[in-house]
This record gives C-alpha cells, sequence and structure tokens, in this order.
C-alpha cells in the first residue's frame, strides 16, 4: 500500500501558494478493480478500500482552500458492470452517505450532485436527498458526486432541451450562445474546473465535463485510488502552480504577474 508520508505532506503543503490554489478540482477516481486484484481481493473490497481516499481529498483541498471539489463517483455507462457490483456499489453509497452527514456538516461541506440522479436506486436517492438538505447552508467548499453521469448524457440532455425551447417558440436560434449553454448543463452554478486528476495511470477523459474542461490542466497519476492521500492532492496543486495558464493568449498577452 502507498502510505501516507507525513513530512512529504506537511512539505508539499507549505509550497502552496495560497493565492493561486485552483478554485475547482475534479477528479476521476480510478483504479479501484486492479488494486483489488493486486491484493487478491473482490472488486467490491476495491471500491470499499476507496472511501477513506475521500475523506483525505476532501479534507486536503479544504485545508488548501479549494472551494469546489468533484468526484467522478459513477458513470453511465458503469450500469453495464455485473449487478452485484452495481448494488454493492448503491448500498456502500448509502451506508457512507449516512454515516459520514454529520461530519460533512460540521466541516462546512456543502453536498452537492450531478448526473442522471432519478436513475438509482429510491434508497440512494433518499440519502442522497438528505445529506444535501442538510448540507445546502455550507460555504466552506462544495463537494459534488458525479452520479449516474457522463458528460454525453449531459449534453444530448442539453440540446435536447434547447431544440425543444426553440420549436415550442420560447427561445431564438440567436440568443444560444455559451452561457446558455452552461446553464443548461447539470453543472449550473459550479466554475468550470481549473485542475482534472485521474488516478491509476490512465491518460484518458472518459466522457467526464468534456465542455467543463476545455481549458482545465490535466494532473495524470499512476497511484490508484484506495491509495490515494493528501500527499498527492497537494502534489497535483503544487504541479498545477507551476503552470502557465494562456487561455488562448500569447505568453506577451499575459498579465504581469
Amino acid at each position: 500500500m502507498n502510505k501516507p508520508n507525513p513530512s512529504i505532506e506537511q512539505e508539499l503543503r507549505a509550497q502552496i501558494d495560497p493565492a493561486r490554489v485552483p478554485v475547482h478540482i475534479a477528479v476521476t477516481m480510478d483504479g479501484n478493480g486492479r488494486w483489488a486484484e493486486q491484493h487478491g481481493e473482490t472488486r467490491i473490497a476495491g471500491h470499499l478500500n476507496g472511501v477513506q481516499p475521500i475523506r483525505e481529498v476532501l479534507t486536503a483541498a479544504t485545508e488548501a482552500g479549494v472551494k469546489f471539489l468533484t468526484l467522478y463517483a459513477f458513470s453511465t455507462e458503469n450500469w453495464n458492470r455485473p449487478k452485484a457490483e452495481v448494488d454493492a456499489l448503491m448500498e456502500l453509497l448509502v451506508k457512507t452517505l449516512a454515516s459520514e452527514v454529520d461530519e460533512l456538516d460540521r466541516n462546512g461541506v456543502r453536498l452537492h450532485t450531478i448526473g442522471d440522479t432519478d436513475s438509482l436506486p429510491t434508497g440512494c436517492r433518499t440519502e442522497l436527498k438528505k445529506a444535501m438538505d442538510r448540507t445546502k447552508a455550507n460555504d466552506r467548499i462544495t463537494l459534488t458526486l458525479a452520479l449516474s453521469y457522463s458528460a454525453r448524457w449531459d449534453i444530448l440532455r442539453m440540446v435536447r432541451s434547447i431544440a425543444t425551447d426553440i420549436r415550442d417558440g420560447r427561445l431564438d436560434t440567436h440568443a444560444v450562445n455559451e452561457a446558455l449553454i452552461a446553464e443548461r448543463l447539470s453543472t449550473r452554478g459550479l466554475p468550470d474546473p481549473d485542475l482534472l486528476i485521474r488516478t491509476s495511470g490512465e491518460h484518458r477523459i472518459s466522457n467526464f465535463l468534456l465542455w467543463e474542461i476545455a481549458y482545465a490542466e490535466l494532473w495524470f497519476t499512476p497511484v490508484l485510488w484506495p491509495d490515494f492521500r493528501k500527499q498527492h492532492l497537494f502534489q497535483a496543486i503544487v504541479d498545477y502552480q507551476q503552470r502557465e495558464r494562456r487561455f488562448g493568449l500569447t505568453r506577451d498577452q499575459l498579465p504581469a504577474s
């Protein structure tokens, strides 16, 4: 197991410039299955061991001053996995929400979701609503869980919504712009991610926030998700702060720092 190293964690934390912390970090939590295989465990055990990294990443993000953290928890494609694994994931979601909501509330975390949550089992929807209602007034950090989510699903839903309004005369085609599209996506109200992290060594976007990450910085790590700890998030932020974000401009056009 990739055990946390307090001295490295503190060293990396000290390198972070509070004035340049990414406002929004999105994370593709990948590698639970491979972690389980490496440890001779079932895939469900891998998912169980993926809960602690969520706690650590949320704590690290809060300590660093990140205001929005979005976790890719369950994609629309994940419904195609074996039923036993899907059922176990849904049960894990319910139990984790029920056990963590008090801690989230105490720490000023607002829980939010994106995705086709109507497709989730009733128990999951119930616990999600309870947790979101309980934490809706918190403003230290917003934790968004992408559940039954995919970017293509969201974009298709957005296109259908706009097309229907145009057909029914509620919207003029000339009114369709980037701001309107952003407003019709399930991520409305969230700033675009500044940094996208993917664990497990894979270098893919995997249908996650395709519209929103147009100018996000990407950070890939070989660390499997169950082994991801605070020090890794701090490392990603330090790397992010060493990059020059131009947003299509030349270096000469950037404001002097």
